[in-house]
């Protein structure tokens, strides 16, 4: 077997990282960019607070005996979670088309 003698373009991963990194604005700061996410799609925020929230009371409700409520916030969370799932696509197709 005859080694080759060519040379395989090593970490090509960096060089394409390095690329995207410098179109994108170094000067951000991870609050501004946070910032910034929430208002181009404010309605994920609002989705997974939402989900946090139905979670947190469901579990209380379920900690203190109260099965029926327990039981509603949990099918809550479902539903908010979907609502979330539905903004992140949403979001994400809306920036895909501008």
């Amino acid at each position: 077997m005859e080694a080759k003698n060519e040379e395989a373009p090593e970490f090509d991963w960096i060089t394409l990282h390095n690329e995207v990194s410098g179109s994108l604005s170094a000067d951000e700061t991870s609050k501004e960019k946070l910032l910034r996410k929430v208002k181009e799609n404010p309605l994920v925020p609002i989705g997974c607070l939402a989900t946090a929230g139905a979670l947190s009371y469901g579990l209380w409700s379920f900690r203190k005996g109260n099965r029926q409520m327990s039981q509603y916030m949990m099918r809550l969370r479902v539903v908010a979670q979907g609502f979330t799932l539905v903004a992140l696509v949403v979001g994400i197709g809306i920036a895909a088309n501008k």
